[in-house]
């Protein structure tokens, strides 16, 4: 049996009918409008997110890149597109199908069109990053790594072109997170909007720890932080203590284990 598919483009106006990470209800997911927003500002600057309708009309895939200049990751991938997140399956049925592979190439042909050196990506194991598997599959090979387990992969049209790598802002700690606690986010990804305010409570009313957060509202804020996610993390005492958005109760968590 074929599988069909169609992969579409989003914009800032359509993307709400098709929803964010679960997020649908512009009026009740403030993550929703905030993603909206950072949306309609990039997408005139080359920002794409489209979907994959899977052969039942559902709603089963996505992948968002733009220019790699624009990156909400701290890297350098001038004269490169570059993929924020891909991710495919809402029902366990439409996983295997080849629809990763399928955004993946749309992805790759766009930056031909565009005459781009090629792709380039960050990936991680675990929660909030798709890992490698999918990406040296298809032809990316690993060019660069970060503590913990962060690797940027790249896809070359041209053997020639310069190879992207990590910004040096992962490798120092700024003064000014190296006392109490920061977050860092940016509304590149919706999650970064859940829990914040609690954990914030919780740092200054549990552990009487100042706090401080920091909206990273543009391409260079999210290229200069300590964090290869770039979108998020969350920083006590010059140290970073996550990597990517977490419930409160996983900071009271981590938090503990460091007040012992």
């Amino acid at each position: 049996m074929t599988t069909t598919f169609k992969i579409i483009d989003l914009t800032p106006e359509t993307i709400a009918d098709y929803g964010v990470c679960g997020y649908k209800d512009v009026s009740k997911h403030k993550e929703l409008r905030n993603k909206i927003e950072w949306f309609s500002t990039y997408h005139a600057q080359g920002l794409k997110i489209k979907a994959l309708l899977a052969e039942d009309g559902t709603y089963q895939g996505m992948i968002e890149y733009l220019p790699g200049e624009l990156a909400h990751r701290p890297v350098n991938a001038q004269g490169y597109l570059f993929i924020h997140c891909l991710f495919v399956g809402f029902k366990k049925e439409h996983k295997g199908k080849g629809y990763a592979s399928a955004m993946l190439d749309e992805c790759l042909q766009d930056a031909k069109a565009q005459h781009k050196h090629g792709v380039a990506v960050v990936t991680r194991k675990g929660s909030f990053m798709a890992d490698n598997k999918l990406f040296l599959k298809n032809g990316f090979e690993v060019v660069a790594k970060a503590k913990p387990d962060f690797e940027l992969l790249v896809y070359k049209f041209n053997n020639s072109a310069p190879i992207p790598d990590f910004k040096t802002s992962i490798q120092t700690m700024p003064e000014q997170y190296k006392e109490g606690l920061a977050i860092l986010r940016s509304p590149q990804c919706p999650y970064t909007e859940k829990n914040v305010h609690a954990i914030i409570d919780t740092a200054q009313k549990k552990y009487k720890v100042p706090t401080q957060l920091i909206d990273l509202d543009n391409a260079p804020a999210a290229q200069a932080t300590p964090c290869a996610f770039g979108t998020f993390c969350i920083i006590y005492n010059g140290e970073v203590i996550s990597h990517h958005p977490i419930s409160n109760k996983r900071f009271e968590n981590i938090m503990d284990k460091l007040m012992k």
